[in-house]
């Protein structure tokens, strides 16, 4: 690696104002979140999501080659958060653009930070 390269790069996204019956379905989060790896170029390994009970939110992730995509969501205040880490030729940025035509946020803020 040289000293100015990076790993891989972490996008931290805050999605707000998302309907919520798109913030309670485990299996389509679970779906959703697939969909957006593969539309990375990552290459999924496994996934397990939580759905918290009636009207309640959902935590999930998806373990990937090149690492992880998780989401926790808050029904009741209508938001998720994201967190994308790829490493290698993945893009989360692709990942970030499919989740937010899946989820259909109001409004987003999203960070990204080199690691390594």
């Amino acid at each position: 690696m040289t000293p100015h390269a990076t790993p891989g790069r972490h996008v931290l996204a805050d999605f707000r104002g998302v309907p919520a019956d798109r913030l309670t379905d485990a299996q389509a989060l679970e779906r959703d979140l697939i969909a957006a790896a593969q539309a990375a170029g990552a290459h999924v390994l496994s996934a397990h999501f939580h759905h918290f009970g009636e009207g309640a939110g959902v935590t999930g992730v998806v373990l990937l080659s090149e690492s992880h995509i998780s989401i926790h969501t808050w029904p009741e205040h209508a938001f998720a958060a994201l967190d994308i880490f790829m490493c290698g030729a993945a893009r989360p940025e692709l990942a970030l653009e499919h989740l937010q035509a899946r989820l259909a946020p109001e409004a987003v803020h999203a960070t990204t930070v080199a690691r390594g």
